[in-house]
C-alpha cells in the first residue's frame, strides 16, 4: 500500500481509504483498500472500496459527504458519501499518450461500505497534460461552493463546482522554474494560534530533492481568493524532515466542535518503497498529527503533534521513569526494552554548550539506531547508518537532519518508537521527523550517549503500547 486517500468522518467513523495492491508487495493494479476507526488510533479492516474497471486503475484521491445533496447522488435519508479519485489508464500510459490520467467520482449511501461510479465520469477529463491527479475536494464555506485541488506535474491546478459533477478551471500556483513532479496535495484554511488570523495552507509531496534525499511533503501558507492559492511560490517549508512521511493529507468533516485538523502521511519513500525487506506486509502509514499554525519571527509556520486519542494506547502500569540526572561521556544504558514491541520516549534535556545530546537504541547483532541533538549545527538527527538491513538501497542507511533554528531553553523530545519505525517529535511540535529502519531483531536496549559535555537529563520516561489492530 501507499499513499492514504479519501480520509472522511461520518457518523462516529474515521475513514482511511489508501492506494493498495492485494495481489503483490509491489506496485500494480491500485485498488482503494479501507479502513474505519472511531478514534484514528484502533483501526478495523474492511473490504476492498474501489476496484479497477474499464477507465483504469484507482489512483489517489479523498472524499467528502455531501450534506446538502448538490450531487443529487442521495438515496435514502443519509447524504452521501463522494470519493474524487483520478482514474489512471495504463494503456494511455503504455501508448505514451498524456491523457491517461483523468478525475472521476463514486458514491456511497451506506456509510462507506459499498460503492457505485458514477455513470458520467470522468467529471473532468484530461486537458493534455501527462501527470494530472490526486484530486482533494473541499467546501468552501465563504462562497458555498466546492473546490478541488490537483497535482498537474510541476504545479496545483484548482477547480470550482456547485455540485461535485460539473467542474471549471480557476487557476493555478507553483514554482517558477521548478520543475520537481508534484502529488498529493491538500487545501484547508486554518486560524492562527494566539492570533484569530485565518490564513489557507496548501501542502504539496515533491517527488524529489526534499530535505534528506527523495520524496517529503511540503507546504506553503497563504491565502485562497475563491480561484485558487494565493501566496509566495518561494516560501516552501517541510511538514517532516525525516525521509518517510510522503503524501501527507487531513481528514474532511471533522466535527466543527472537535475543530482539530488532523492528517496521516505514508511511512516511506519512493527510493526504496517497493525494495524494503518486509513480508508479507509493504508499508504503513504514520500515527495521525494534529496540525497548528503559528507565527513565529515572522513566519507562519505549522506544528505537528500525535493526537491525544494515542495517550489510550499507553501502559501507563509498566512505565519506566529514567533517573533524572548528568549522564557522563560514556554510554550509559537507561532503559532495558526487553518484551516491548513499541514504546513512547518522553524526556526533557538541557541544552549543552556543545556535542551531542544522543540517544541509541541497540539489539544484541549490534545494530544501532541514533537519534538526539547536534549543538554546533543546531539539529536534530536520526541515524540509520548501522539500524539493520540496508543492503537493498544505497542511499537508505544514512544520517537525517533536520535545522531546528530557533530559541529554546531545554531539549524536548517526544519519540514513537515501533518495531521498524521511528517518529520524533520535539520542542511541541516545532520539529517533527519520521524514519524507517530494518534490525534483524529487535531494539532491546536504549542508551544515552554523552559527546563532550556531561548530559542533564530533567525527566524521562519510557512508556510500552498497545498494539492498534483488532
Amino acid at each position: 500500500m501507499n499513499d492514504p486517500n479519501g480520509m472522511v468522518y461520518y457518523d462516529g467513523e474515521y475513514h482511511l481509504f489508501y492506494q493498495y495492491y492485494p495481489d503483490s508487495t509491489v506496485w500494480g493494479p491500485m485498488h482503494w483498500g479501507h479502513a474505519v476507526s472511531s478514534d484514528m488510533i484502533r483501526w478495523e479492516h474492511l473490504p476492498v472500496a474501489l476496484y479497477p474497471d474499464s477507465l483504469g486503475y484507482i489512483f489517489s484521491g479523498s472524499a467528502v459527504i455531501d450534506w446538502n445533496n448538490t450531487s443529487g447522488l442521495q438515496e435514502g435519508n443519509e447524504p452521501p458519501m463522494i470519493a474524487i479519485f483520478t482514474h489512471h489508464d495504463i494503456e494511455g500510459e503504455r501508448a505514451q499518450t498524456k491523457t491517461f490520467q483523468c478525475q472521476s467520482i463514486a458514491y456511497s449511501n451506506d456509510k462507506g461500505r459499498s460503492w457505485t461510479k458514477y455513470s458520467g465520469n470522468p467529471v473532468i477529463p484530461n486537458p493534455g497534460i501527462k501527470d494530472f491527479r490526486d484530486p482533494k475536494v473541499v467546501w468552501d464555506d465563504l462562497r458555498e461552493q466546492w473546490v478541488m485541488v490537483f497535482a498537474a506535474y510541476d504545479k496545483a491546478l484548482f477547480y470550482t463546482s456547485s455540485n461535485l459533477i460539473d467542474w471549471t478551471m480557476s487557476g493555478s500556483f507553483g514554482i517558477k522554474e521548478d520543475h520537481r513532479l508534484w502529488e498529493c496535495p491538500d487545501l484547508f484554511p486554518m486560524t492562527v494560534e494566539g492570533a484569530g488570523e485565518t490564513k489557507w495552507v496548501l501542502i504539496v509531496s515533491i517527488q524529489k530533492d526534499a530535505p534528506n534525499g527523495g520524496t517529503a511533503t511540503g507546504y506553503f501558507i497563504g491565502d485562497f481568493d475563491g480561484k485558487a492559492f494565493v501566496g509566495d511560490p518561494n516560501s516552501q517549508q517541510w511538514l517532516d524532515y525525516g525521509t518517510d512521511n510522503y503524501a501527507f493529507v487531513t481528514w474532511s468533516d471533522i466535527p466543527q466542535e472537535d475543530g482539530r485538523r488532523v492528517g496521516i502521511g505514508w511511512m516511506s519513500n519512493w527510493q526504496y518503497a517497493q525494495l524494503v525487506p518486509t513480508y508479507p506486509w509493504r508499508s504503513a502509514m504514520t500515527l495521525p498529527r494534529e496540525l497548528t499554525l503559528h507565527q513565529s519571527e515572522g513566519n507562519y509556520v505549522l506544528r505537528s503533534t500525535i493526537i491525544d486519542e494515542f495517550n489510550s494506547l499507553k501502559e501507563q502500569q509498566d512505565r519506566i521513569s529514567l533517573a533524572a540526572k548528568q549522564y557522563s561521556s560514556f554510554t550509559e544504558i537507561a532503559a532495558d526494552l526487553s518484551g516491548y514491541s513499541a514504546v513512547e520516549l518522553n524526556c526533557i534535556v538541557s541544552v549543552p554548550k556543545s556535542g551531542l545530546v544522543s540517544f541509541r537504541l541497540s539489539n544484541s547483532e549490534k545494530e544501532e539506531l541514533f537519534f538526539g541533538y547536534n549543538v554546533s549545527d543546531d539539529t536534530y538527527f536520526i541515524d540509520r547508518t548501522f539500524a539493520g538491513k540496508n543492503d537493498f538501497n544505497k542511499e537508505f542507511g544514512d544520517y537525517h537532519i533536520a535545522s531546528a533554528e530557533y530559541e529554546k531553553e531545554v531539549l524536548d523530545f517526544r519519540v514513537i518508537i515501533d518495531r521498524s519505525s521511528i517518529e520524533l517529535i520535539a520542542d511541541g511540535g516545532r520539529t517533527v521527523m519520521t524514519d524507517i529502519f530494518f534490525p534483524t531483531s529487535r531494539f532491546n536496549s536504549l542508551s544515552i550517549d554523552a559527546d563532550s559535555n556531561d548530559i542533564e537529563l530533567l525527566s524521562g520516561s519510557i512508556t510500552p503500547l498497545k498494539r492498534i489492530w483488532h
